[in-house]
């Protein structure tokens, strides 16, 4: 399972023009599920999401999580995370879950946030969507399990 976690004071996705789902400061976070995950890589993920400290104290220091600052997440699906681009000019998607197991850990992952009783929006899984975010910092992860 990837994730890339980005620190942002605003994100939205909009589907066909219109605006799907948004947030204010948080995390945009990309979700790609492998062949081979399962939830327990999930429960860790959404864990590490929610708990990572990548907000700053009043001394620039990364100190809080978005629990602690009580902020919003946004999740989107990203099977282009998967993408191998060692051969050739196209990239392989061999290593991408197949659609049904994806979206089931998607899900999972995006209730376990939700648990959280923060604001959790969410794409709309196999979409094409359009995503706009002011990145914060910049400051951005890239989270494997």
């Amino acid at each position: 399972m990837k994730l890339v976690l980005q620190r942002v004071t605003s994100a939205s996705v909009s589907i066909n023009k219109e605006k799907f789902s948004d947030i204010n400061r948080g995390i945009l976070v990309f979700f790609c599920a492998e062949k081979g995950d399962d939830e327990s890589q999930a429960y860790f993920l959404a864990d590490k999401t929610l708990n990572l400290r990548i907000f700053s104290d009043d001394r620039g220091k990364m100190n809080f999580s978005c629990v602690d600052v009580g902020g919003d997440i946004l999740v989107v699906s990203q099977f282009t995370l998967a993408g191998d681009c060692s051969r050739g000019r196209r990239p392989g998607f061999y290593k991408a879950a197949d659609s049904d197991t994806a979206q089931k850990l998607y899900q999972y992952y995006v209730e376990l946030l939700i648990k959280s009783g923060l604001k959790v929006g969410m794409g709309k899984f196999a979409a094409d969507m359009k995503v706009e975010l002011i990145n914060d910092g910049p400051v951005t992860f890239f989270l494997e399990r």
